[in-house]
């Protein structure tokens, strides 16, 4: 809003310091430091606040060390997440880009699934909380509405070279470009090509997928790019809502991430970095800079008070909206088949639970007695139940974390 309030102002008035509203990485600071004050200062009101209406988490006795300790540490706190990435995003960022309005409408959405499920089990005194086919259905409804809009809107588009004699079915104009010596055309177009690691040409198209149903398969495109999108922003809500299983290891290793995917939209939506990079220019991507950095700073000012001993939970509200917007945003940017080198972590921790449940099931079918591959599912509580102490665990993970971004970003430069 702010933006948008102060690009009028430049237009009909000379007013000294409006341009710096121009600039992406101006707003992008401006948005961290406002996160984490809300985060930070007005989160400590809204912990006092669920103290004060009892809002405390239930725990199961699962015999791991410190654990009953937890009883009563108030939960629900993903609304100080919350809180921190839509305000500064909804003051700094051009709320008509159409990249901002999804972002916007995934936090929301995923927001309020969790938020439903934290409120059954608190208020309405139901352990289980929201039936998980609810939670599904949610996650579902999500992916449709972001792979459809990524699909039909005409404001999604990416940066491709074409051939100055070659008709394509975009309108927009071809502009001539030099790389060294070598000239070329590019088009804005619609596409449903993607980045890809360790390839050469670092591009993937959904629409090759069908290739073997011979001519005319491009008109299946859309379904495979659904599919996709589907299934990612489901598998990455609930292995971030798995990795909530400790203080402060899902909100840490969510900022470590967002700042990747952060730095990853600057470049996208920059045409020089792109090109430099050999990774495909999304116009107006960059806009998503904004959106990562309150995601950031809200992660990281959340940690404040969730990091050992934690004094709130984020619970589902927090848990499986970040999981939603880290899916929805590297879909946007075109950079989902890195997730599972960037949410390592994440992809890790949903496995764990899926091998364990599936041998057990397995193993109890077979020979009449369910065994278990670690001590406990996710992996996190293996190693507890080995002795480890979780802010070390937390600690590790980080790193490891730090490593899988590190090599998010050495992939794209591979080819």
């Amino acid at each position: 809003m702010l933006y948008l309030l102060f690009e009028y102002l430049h237009k009909h008035y000379d007013i000294p310091g409006l341009r710096l509203f121009q600039y992406i990485t101006f707003r992008a600071s401006v948005s961290i430091i406002l996160s984490l004050i809300i985060t930070t200062v007005y989160g400590r009101r809204l912990i006092d606040y669920l103290h004060k209406k009892q809002v405390g988490e239930t725990v199961r006795n699962l015999g791991l060390e410190g654990q009953m300790q937890k009883q009563g540490t108030p939960t629900m706190g993903g609304i100080i997440i919350l809180l921190g990435i839509l305000i500064p995003t909804l003051l700094f960022a051009n709320i008509s880009n159409v990249y901002v309005i999804l972002m916007i409408i995934t936090t929301i959405w995923m927001g309020a699934i969790g938020f439903l499920d934290d409120y059954i089990k608190v208020f309405k005194k139901n352990k289980e909380g929201l039936a998980g086919r609810f939670k599904v259905v949610g996650q579902v409804g999500l992916g449709l509405i972001v792979g459809w809009t990524m699909y039909f809107n005409p404001n999604i588009v990416v940066r491709e070279t074409v051939q100055d004699n070659v008709k394509t079915t975009s309108n927009a104009p071809m502009v001539l470009r030099q790389k060294g010596e070598t000239f070329y055309y590019t088009q804005d177009v619609k596409s449903t090509k993607t980045n890809i690691p360790f390839y050469k040409n670092n591009e993937f198209d959904y629409a090759k997928v069908l290739k073997f149903l011979g001519d005319g398969y491009e008109k299946y495109a859309f379904l495979v790019f659904l599919a996709f999108t589907v299934f990612i922003i489901t598998a990455v809500s609930n292995g971030a809502n798995i990795t909530d299983g400790i203080d402060g290891l899902a909100t840490g290793t969510s900022a470590v991430i967002g700042t990747t995917l952060g730095i990853l939209a600057y470049v996208s939506g920059n045409v020089g970095f792109a090109d430099y990079l050999n990774i495909m220019y999304i116009p107006n991507s960059g806009e998503l800079m904004i959106f990562a950095g309150a995601f950031v700073g809200a992660c990281v000012g959340f940690l404040w008070y969730n990091s050992y001993p934690a004094q709130v939970f984020m619970g589902d509200t927090g848990s499986l909206a970040i999981g939603g917007i880290i899916a929805s945003f590297a879909i946007m940017i075109r950079k989902e088949l890195l997730i599972p080198i960037l949410c390592g972590i994440f992809l890790v921790e949903l496995v764990s639970v899926i091998m364990q449940v599936s041998y057990f099931k397995y193993t109890k079918k077979r020979f009449g007695e369910g065994k278990r591959v670690l001590l406990m599912a996710p992996l996190h509580h293996h190693y507890q139940k080995k002795g480890y102490h979780e802010a070390k665990i937390v600690t590790r993970f980080w790193i490891i974390g730090i490593m899988l971004a590190i090599m998010t970003i050495v992939t794209l430069k591979l080819r």
